[in-house]
C-alpha cells in the first residue's frame, strides 16, 4: 500500500518541483496514515477523539474566553437590502452576496454601507454562481470562486483578472486565503468522480483519483507554487436510502492560524500544512472509519485560543437530509488535553446555548468565529426580558418584519 503513495509523491515531485523539505514530510505523512487505518493508539502529545467515549458536558461562558461584538448590517438605503448571510469578514470590511440578485456589498465593521457591484451573468467578466469568496482587503481584490476558475475583482466591480486552475481541478467553494500572495484549495474532482457526481466518458477511476490533492496557488495569476497529496483509502461516507446512493460531503480545508488544516476524512487523520510549508499529523479520531458501522468521520475542526472544536458525522439512515448527517461536537483544551462536549453560554442572552459548528465559518471570519442570531427569535427573547447589555439596547432598535438578523462577531483570547 505504501509503494504506490511513494511512487505517486515521487511524480508529484518530479512535476511540480516541489521543495525536499515538503517532499520528505509527505512521505513521513504517508506512512503515519498508513497506521491511522488501525485503532492503535499514537503515543507522544497527539491529541485524539474517542467515539466510542461518553465525554461529558462543560459549560463555558463565552465572554470568559473571547470577545464578543454584535452587528447589524445598516440597510435604510434599499440598494443594500439583501437576503442571505455575510460571506467574508476582514479587519474593516464585511461582504454579502445578496442570493436574490447575485450582488456583492460591502460594509464597514460597524455596519454601514461602502459599495455595492453586480457582475453576474454569463458574459466573459462575469460569474453565474460564487462557489466561494474571499476578499483580500489591502489589495481590494475580491475572489469570487467559480467550480473550475476564480474572477477578481475590485470592491467596487472593477474587473481584474480571470484564474484558470490547473487542469482538471475543481475547487467547488472550498478555497480560503494563505496568506498576502497564495490561495489555498481543495481539488474536489477526484472526489466528485468517487461520489459519481460527474459522469461523462473521462471519468472513470484511475490511480491519480486515490489521493486527497491540494493546491496552493498564486492570487496573481493562478501558478501552482504547492502541492499537496494526502493517501486516500476507499470508503464510502454516506448511506444508501431507497437505492438512492447518499453520500456525505465532510469538510476538508480550513483556515487556522499558522496556515491551513487538512482533512484525511478516510485516514481519520488531521493535518496542518504551516507557512513554512511543513506538513505535521495533529489530531486524529479512534476508533477507524473502517471498523464503523455506521460510518463515523471526522467533519470539521476549528482552533482559536487555548480550545480546539471538533465534530463528528454519522452517516445514518432516518435522520438524513441529502448530504447531511447527524453530527456530535466536541471541545478540547490544548493546555490540559481535557476532552468535553461544549455547552457554549452568553450572558447576553439567557437560556441561549451556541453551537460551533466550523463548516465554512472559520474561512469566512479568519480572525474568530461568527455567529448569526435569528432577529425573530431575538424579538421573542426580548419580550421575554432574556436579553441584556448591548444586545438588548439593539435589537429594541429592530423591527422583525423589516430588518435582516443580527451578527455577533467572536474574537478568542489567547489565554
Amino acid at each position: 500500500m505504501f509503494l504506490p503513495f511513494f511512487r505517486r509523491f515521487v511524480a508529484g515531485f518530479l512535476k511540480y518541483n516541489r521543495q525536499m523539505k515538503t517532499f520528505l514530510n509527505l512521505i513521513v505523512m504517508t506512512a503515519f496514515v498508513a497506521s491511522c487505518s488501525s485503532d492503535k493508539q499514537f503515543g507522544g502529545d497527539l491529541a485524539y477523539i474517542d467515539v466510542r467515549k461518553n465525554y461529558p458536558e462543560k459549560e463555558i461562558i463565552l465572554t470568559d474566553i473571547a470577545d464578543v461584538t454584535y452587528l447589524h448590517l445598516n440597510t435604510d438605503d434599499d440598494d443594500y437590502l439583501y437576503k442571505g448571510s455575510i460571506n467574508y469578514v476582514t479587519e474593516n470590511t464585511i461582504v454579502v452576496e445578496d442570493d436574490v440578485s447575485g450582488s456583492f456589498l460591502f460594509f464597514s465593521r460597524d455596519g454601514n454601507p461602502k459599495s455595492r457591484f453586480n457582475r453576474r451573468g454569463n458574459g466573459p467578466e462575469e460569474y453565474v454562481f460564487a462557489f466561494a469568496i474571499i476578499y483580500d482587503e489591502a489589495a481590494d481584490d475580491l475572489f469570487v470562486g467559480r467550480r473550475y476558475d476564480i474572477m477578481v475583482y475590485s470592491s467596487t466591480g472593477m474587473f481584474k483578472r480571470k484564474i484558470t486552475l490547473p487542469q482538471g481541478a475543481m475547487a467547488d467553494g472550498r478555497m480560503v486565503s494563505f496568506d498576502e500572495h497564495t490561495l489555498f484549495f481543495y481539488d474536489q474532482s477526484a472526489e466528485a468522480k468517487r461520489a459519481g457526481f460527474i459522469v461523462s466518458d473521462e471519468t472513470n477511476i484511475s490511480a491519480k483519483d486515490d489521493i486527497t490533492p491540494f493546491y496552493r496557488i498564486s492570487k496573481k495569476d493562478g501558478e501552482v507554487l504547492d502541492y499537496v497529496e494526502i493517501p486516500y483509502v476507499p470508503i464510502f461516507l454516506g448511506i444508501y436510502l431507497n437505492g438512492q446512493r447518499i453520500p456525505g460531503r465532510p469538510s476538508r480545508l480550513m483556515k487556522c492560524p499558522e496556515g491551513v488544516l487538512l482533512c484525511s476524512v478516510e485516514t481519520d487523520t488531521l493535518f496542518l500544512y504551516k507557512h513554512d510549508k511543513s506538513l505535521t499529523p495533529i489530531l486524529y479520531k479512534t476508533p477507524s472509519l473502517a471498523s464503523l458501522d455506521p460510518k463515523v468521520y471526522l467533519n470539521n475542526y476549528f482552533e482559536r485560543g487555548q480550545y480546539q472544536f471538533i465534530s463528528v458525522c454519522t452517516a445514518r439512515e432516518g435522520e438524513v437530509y441529502p448530504g447531511v448527517f447527524p453530527v456530535t461536537h466536541y471541545a478540547r483544551n490544548k493546555r490540559t488535553g481535557e476532552v468535553f462536549r461544549p455547552k457554549l453560554l452568553l450572558p447576553d442572552y439567557k437560556g441561549k446555548e451556541f453551537i460551533i459548528n466550523p463548516r465554512g465559518v472559520g474561512n469566512i471570519y479568519e480572525n474568530g468565529y461568527l455567529f448569526e442570531l435569528d432577529l425573530i427569535e431575538l424579538k421573542q427573547a426580548y419580550r421575554e426580558n432574556k436579553l441584556s447589555s448591548e444586545l438588548k439596547e439593539l435589537v429594541a432598535t429592530l423591527n422583525e418584519d423589516e430588518d435582516n438578523n443580527v451578527f455577533m462577531l467572536v474574537k478568542f483570547k489567547n489565554q
